[in-house]
């Protein structure tokens, strides 16, 4: 009888097994210069996914890889900064970092993309978002960093996992952010063109 119960729940076994492996399958990741990043996420309850990621050089060096996360494709930068909903930047060092150096760099970046006009009201959370870098002293090789737009709250720095800070609430400063990236002056071309989903 024991037998015959236990044969009875083969086909049950084996069709949660085939469920593990499916859902396993649909996990799908994306390897970029060596870091894994998931194909989809899950944001504030909103699915979200890979819209493009690459690698940004500093000369031939390697310095971070970068994905972006939307909730649907973008393939302008227009469309990226116009996208309604959560979303996520997501950055991994490939090699150590000071982290005040890294912030300095954002700002620059930041400078060189926003129009003039702009750049006086975006300051304030520039100037707080280097006291967020300045706190970690260095961001080693593998740390990850993101950055989040989450509608209602504002934008989310989160380093090893930790948010820092208190969000930063208008959204001309995640625009102002993704334009490093983005903008008509980006960090890298090449990386700029990835996260586009154009290479």
């Amino acid at each position: 009888m024991l037998q015959s119960a236990f044969q009875r729940s083969i086909p049950a076994i084996l069709l949660a097994v085939a469920s593990l492996c499916t859902l396993g399958a649909s996990a799908a990741q994306v390897d970029v210069a060596g870091v894994k990043l998931e194909d989809g996420i899950e944001l504030r309850g909103s699915k979200l996914q890979l819209n493009g990621a690459g690698v940004r050089y500093k000369a031939v060096f390697k310095v971070y890889t970068a994905g972006l996360y939307l909730g649907q494709k973008a393939g302008t930068p227009e469309e990226v900064l116009a996208a309604t909903g959560p979303k996520r930047m997501t950055i991994t060092m490939l090699r150590d970092i000071e982290a005040n150096e890294l912030g300095k760099l954002f700002t620059r970046g930041v400078e060189d993309n926003s129009p003039r006009s702009e750049f006086a009201q975006l300051v304030p959370g520039l100037l707080r978002m280097g006291q967020m870098f300045a706190d970690q002293k260095v961001l080693k090789t593998g740390d990850t960093f993101t950055i989040d737009w989450l509608p209602g709250t504002g934008t989310v720095i989160t380093v090893r996992g930790v948010a820092q800070g208190e969000p930063i609430k208008e959204a001309a400063f995640f625009n102002a952010l993704m334009r490093i990236w983005l903008g008509p002056a980006p960090a890298d071309w090449k990386l700029k063109d990835a996260l586009l989903g154009k290479s």
